[in-house]
């Protein structure tokens, strides 16, 4: 199915207003840890015991850094989860519209250059925008 540019500009359109509408959201998973103490007494010492738990954390990875909290089980462990629920749906969204933009992007016409000397001005403008810094010898 052929989308037309109106269209795919209203599709545009919706996906910024669900942007606005998404609320706090951050990165990293929460992840459910059981964990052994290591007394030698302890019922978790045992080969069967998972440990004690479960022990929820928030683990995230920002510049290539690790970061990591633990999280209190109740209205702390609630808000992470929706935020990082709210991360997710905002990734989705942005793949989501970047592909929508591409498709606008090559629907939507290019502009006419009036004269041949408007056309060599442009030329001129291109070439120093993107030749880049060449390197001497």
């Amino acid at each position: 199915m052929i989308e037309t540019l109106e269209e795919l500009e209203l599709r545009r359109k919706g996906l910024y207003q669900q942007l606005i509408e998404l609320g706090d959201f951050r990165r990293g998973t929460i992840s459910t840890n059981y964990r052994k103490c290591g007394k030698k007494n302890c019922v978790c010492a045992q080969a069967e015991h998972a440990g004690h738990g479960p022990q929820y954390l928030w683990n995230a990875t920002v510049g290539g850094k690790s970061k990591a909290k633990n999280l209190e089980l109740g209205p702390e462990l609630e808000k992470v989860a929706k935020e990082v629920e709210n991360y997710r749906a905002f990734v989705r969204m942005y793949g989501e519209l970047a592909e929508v933009n591409e498709r606008i992007c090559a629907l939507r016409p290019v502009r006419r250059l009036e004269d041949e000397e408007e056309l060599e001005d442009l030329k001129k403008k291109l070439r120093r925008r993107f030749a880049g810094k060449r390197r001497r010898k």
